[in-house]
């Protein structure tokens, strides 16, 4: 079959199989088509179902938002082209609809003559676990604030009051805890919605921006392209072509 014959390749049959062991730990094959080769129960049951049979060869899109299925997918073919995917934190979507904090890392495959296969990672239901909510408490109530009003301008200085910190203590909270500063959280949050919007609607690009807290559409391309290594009229060019083939 397709899937053995990735994983043959790659010989991890039995080292992959320790996953099952681990809570809390999703862990998934794709091929070079992020066509899902293997995963581990904990993810098979994350998706919605029961065995893993019943999502080998699906795709992101099979059981994800079409906007996040945009970002693992594009996520998979920029680190098939070099890019790093390390314990990157960020809130995602639960099996039962709920946001909530994850990690993720994701690595290219290679098969024994170095040749790229496919991709593999990990994602962290950071939640479940003490440490993790640690992490969302010393920093909740600002991130909520900015989740909630990233369309307007907002300051360091009211984050800060908001969090009773000083700005110096809450930048330090961020870098400790999301491993990046409150204008750069602000900014990945817009871009997120951003790629919502590029994904469930028709606004033009430049509504997008404005509607998502950027002033300039050419800082707001800039910026999308930063964090998703594709421009937004790329993007929208990608899910045409999504949905002609579909």
């Amino acid at each position: 079959m397709h899937e053995q014959t990735i994983l043959n390749k790659a010989g991890v049959n039995q080292l992959i199989a320790a996953f099952d062991l681990i809570p809390d730990i999703l862990f998934w094959v794709k091929d070079t088509d992020s066509k899902i080769v293997y995963a581990n129960q904990h993810f098979v049951e994350h998706q919605g179902y029961k065995t893993l049979e019943q999502i080998l060869l699906k795709t992101d899109f099979d059981f994800s938002p079409q906007h996040l299925a945009f970002q693992y997918v594009n996520d998979d073919k920029r680190v098939m082209d070099g890019f790093m995917v390390t314990d990157r934190f960020e809130l995602n979507q639960t099996s039962s609809g709920d946001l909530a904090w994850f990690s993720t890392s994701k690595k290219v495959l290679l098969d024994t003559q170095n040749k790229i296969i496919g991709t593999y990672g990990v994602t962290r239901h950071l939640t479940k676990t003490s440490q993790a909510l640690s992490h969302v408490r010393a920093i909740e109530a600002p991130v909520e604030y900015i989740r909630a009003h990233y369309h307007r301008h907002i300051s360091i200085e009211e984050l800060a009051q908001l969090a009773h910190l000083s700005v110096s203590a809450l930048e330090r909270r961020f870098k400790k805890h999301l491993a990046k500063t409150p204008n750069q959280f602000i900014n990945e949050i817009r871009l997120e919605n951003a790629r919502k919007l590029l994904v469930e609607t028709r606004l033009p690009v430049s509504q997008v921006a404005y509607q998502c807290g950027f002033s300039e559409p050419s800082y707001f391309s800039k910026q999308f392209r930063r964090l998703f290594g594709e421009i937004p009229s790329q993007l929208r060019k990608e899910l045409r072509k999504e949905l002609t083939s579909s």
